[in-house]
């Protein structure tokens, strides 16, 4: 009985970068009794060598045991990495996917805050807390973000703005655009010094006026950040 042939290889390995910054995917996975840590650990590597991030959470709750936040600027790159998770033993039970962006609200940012949010540095040191959330603006008969001018969206952006300002040094943002790439519009992902400080931030902002009436927020998920494989440790059964 003869062998089955392998599979064909691309001859060149196919690439998809975004025009400006950069491919982010969140994966969020159970550990069952069949995780391979060390191969978790080596796909870890692999990115990290070809200059993408990796950034691990253990997950409070029952809706996943790890969050993987993975940087790069080939969208080829992060389905490789999540290739190599799944097939260590991660039940990818729940995904984001989205890119870094500057948004049109933020045109007039100084260029060293533009590079900040489409290419950021991550985890932020002394920012343990994580948490993260997807959202899109109301379409509602209401109230629609989409019929309202530029320049009034801008002004509740603005206001919007300086409320998370105010957690400047407790807390880093950062928001992914995801409108024809998930089913929400953004992705928030949220550093803090304490978990207390994720609950008070996303508390204060959701009176803002941008928040109370024009926000729809996705499930949340917020667990603590550390390295690869003490996550992978506390998620071991």
């Amino acid at each position: 009985m003869s062998e089955s042939p392998e599979p064909p290889r691309p001859s060149t390995e196919p690439s998809l970068a975004p025009s400006t910054g950069l491919g982010v995917l969140h994966l969020f996975c159970r550990a069952g009794g069949a995780l391979d840590v060390a191969a978790v650990l080596d796909a870890e590597a692999a990115a990290v060598k070809e200059g993408d991030q990796v950034v691990a959470a253990t997950i409070l709750g029952h809706k996943a045991d790890v969050a993987l936040m993975v940087l790069a600027p080939d969208l080829w790159r992060l389905r490789r990495f999540q290739s190599s998770v799944q097939a260590a033993g991660l039940e990818v039970v729940s995904s984001y996917v989205s890119l870094t962006e500057v948004s049109e609200y933020a045109a007039g940012l100084p260029d060293e805050l533009k590079q900040a949010r489409l290419h950021p540095q991550l985890p932020p040191e002394g920012k343990p807390a994580f948490c993260f959330y997807p959202m899109s603006k109301r379409r509602g008969d209401a109230h629609n973000w989409y019929t309202l001018d530029h320049e009034e969206r801008l002004a509740l952006m603005t206001g919007h703005g300086r409320v998370g300002r105010t957690f400047r040094g407790r807390v880093l943002q950062l928001v992914t655009g995801s409108v024809g790439l998930d089913d929400y519009e953004w992705g928030v992902t949220l550093f803090a010094v304490a978990p207390d400080d994720l609950k008070e931030c996303v508390y204060q902002m959701r009176f803002d006026k941008a928040s109370a009436l024009y926000a729809e927020f996705g499930p949340f998920y917020a667990g603590m950040v550390a390295d690869l494989a003490t996550v992978l440790a506390s998620a071991a059964r």
